[in-house]
């Protein structure tokens, strides 16, 4: 690696053709992934909010209604005019809300995505050369850009925290700067991105603090943040939907309860009350949160591990996820780990700048006490450090892609080994081809129950739902069946012989389709390899019946095993 190498006068340039880089790159593999239709579910939840926000019904979804705690623990029927507020509070979306309304598409929202965490880079250039040299600043931007915490949430589905980057790398220059009208307003963009953001803006409170530069301040952060957080989740959320203590506290904090829900005070509550369970969840699995924590550190030569600012800002992010239960708070590749990212970054710029003071001193011949001996962590100019860390990018980046995030690099790597799954990139756009011409028979206005690869594509309208569930409250209220359904089984099918998720969905999906056909209700109305369109009230078409039945006759072993 010759990073670090560089001439003083050409570390913006290297920064800006690294930016440009990881732009371009990101922006064709998404925009790639969402043509090819492997975008997903949490894709079509965004655009419909955006899209009903363009129709002046600002957080209404009916697929995030699909997903609530009286759909999904009371049966109840999902409603068009349900409030995604209830689930988690995402103001600051609505910024972005006159770009959506000029190029209404869920391709809009995945520029955005990909702008806002490349313009966090560019920030943070301007943060590093705060304090450090070009060439080492220039170094660290190009580990964020490296960095697997970034690169994989960025290749998935659009995501609300895409902005805590960008917001929180802003707030700290605000500070550096003393720019406080200017740290007040993105203090309060934090906050409005999700109703756990003041989780990340609480450890930039901490950090005032114990640096004592603005103890004040500091303590100012940490109360707005706890108590913002206390007060929107304890009172304002709820008078939205029962969702935030009945489903997501649970599903994510049960373990800290006595009952079928619980407030965020009743978790924290069951937190202190019982320190054993704390700890026990806190360290457990323990090989996996020392993988999650190396993860985060490579890009950046594992300094993050030495830097006590990294520890105080983004320790409360990885708290949050250290005591929550589920796979996907440890997995690197989606939206959470971008929590902790800030933290890490902006201490290893402050341990840099220490480290240059001390090289500096000795330098000069001036006496200086280390506060880490160089033989474990080399100065940031020495060669031994810089191969390190050209190792270390270069290893952070291997996992990247070979971790296929989100399914982004299908396009050239298998799935799965034994069995092995890998589907050529000709014969995923063979299958587009064939499928966009069902697609294009479903009016724009008219309701639609598709599949969960198809649901991002369709869902800017009022009335869309994931199948197998086909069944909403309109504006009136009434009950009412979707005009159209659209199942697209392909990728199910190429994917189940090692995924038990995708095995699981055909086999919930084609007892429906056979219920529905068999009633009458719903007409075969066309079928393209592996994807059938049904329409409400119409008679089956007898060429793409027989091809759904030849097609349902592949699908019977799948659907007989366990």
């Amino acid at each position: 690696m010759t990073f670090l190498r560089w001439k003083k006068n050409e570390s913006l340039q290297v920064v800006v053709k690294v930016a440009i880089a990881f732009f371009v790159l990101c922006l064709l593999l998404t925009l790639h992934r969402y043509y090819n239709f492997y975008a997903t579910y949490d894709q079509g939840i965004f655009n419909q909010l955006f899209w009903n926000g363009t129709q002046g019904r600002l957080f209404e979804s009916s697929l995030s209604s699909a997903l609530s705690t009286n759909v999904v623990h009371q049966n109840e029927l999902p409603s068009v005019s349900y409030y995604r507020l209830g689930q988690h509070f995402t103001p600051a979306l609505m910024l972005w809300l006159p770009i959506y309304s000029l190029f209404p598409s869920p391709v809009t929202l995945t520029v955005l995505q990909v702008t806002l965490v490349t313009a966090a880079g560019l920030v943070l250039w301007v943060l590093a050369r705060h304090y450090l040299e070009p060439r080492l600043s220039a170094a660290i931007v190009l580990s964020y850009y490296c960095a697997n915490a970034v690169i994989g949430p960025t290749l998935g589905n659009f995501h609300d925290v895409c902005q805590i980057p960008l917001y929180v790398f802003s707030l700290l220059l605000a500070m550096e700067k003393r720019w406080w009208p200017m740290f007040g307003v993105l203090a309060t963009l934090i906050l409005a991105v999700r109703e756990d953001g003041g989780v990340v803006l609480f450890g930039v409170g901490v950090y005032l603090i114990l640096s004592r530069r603005y103890p004040r301040t500091g303590l100012a952060v940490c109360a707005l943040s706890f108590g913002y957080m206390i007060v929107l989740t304890n009172l304002i959320m709820p008078l939205f939907s029962a969702d935030i203590s009945q489903r997501f506290m649970m599903e994510r904090f049960g373990q800290y309860a006595d009952g079928d829900e619980a407030s965020t005070l009743e978790i924290i509550w069951g937190m202190v009350s019982n320190p054993g369970r704390l700890v026990t969840e806190l360290f457990t699995p323990f090989f996996g949160k020392i993988r999650y924590l190396l993860g985060q550190w490579l890009p950046l030569a594992l300094v993050p591990a030495f830097a006590p600012a990294s520890w105080t800002i983004a320790g409360f992010p990885l708290l949050k996820l250290f005591l929550a239960k589920g796979e996907s708070v440890l997995a690197i590749n989606i939206r959470y780990a971008m929590t902790v990212v800030p933290g890490l970054f902006y201490g290893a710029i402050l341990w840099w700048a220490d480290r240059q003071k001390e090289e500096d001193k000795i330098k000069r011949g001036e006496q200086t006490i280390l506060r880490f001996p160089s033989a474990v962590l080399p100065f940031p100019s020495s060669s031994k450090f810089r191969r390190f860390w050209g190792f270390c990018i270069c290893l952070s980046l291997f996992f990247t892609f070979t971790s296929n995030p989100n399914r982004t690099f299908s396009l050239i790597l298998p799935d799965a080994i034994d069995p092995w799954v890998q589907v050529p990139l000709l014969r995923q756009w063979q299958h587009v081809s064939q499928v966009r011409p069902l697609l294009a028979q479903i009016p724009a206005d008219a309701s639609v129950s598709a599949t969960n690869n198809i649901v991002p594509i369709l869902s800017s309208r009022r009335e869309i739902l994931r199948f197998p569930m086909f069944e909403l409250r309109n504006d009136a209220g009434k009950a009412v069946k979707m005009e159209y359904v659209i199942a697209d089984m392909w990728q199910l099918q190429q994917y189940q012989a090692a995924f038990r998720r995708e095995r699981g969905q055909l086999q919930a999906i084609v007892p429906q389709i056979d219920r529905m056909s068999k009633s009458g209700e719903y007409g075969i109305v066309g079928f393209e390899d592996g994807a059938i369109l049904m329409r409400k009230g119409a008679a089956s078409n007898s060429a793409p019946a027989a091809a759904w039945m030849s097609f349902r006759r592949e699908l019977e072993p799948i659907l007989k095993q366990g």
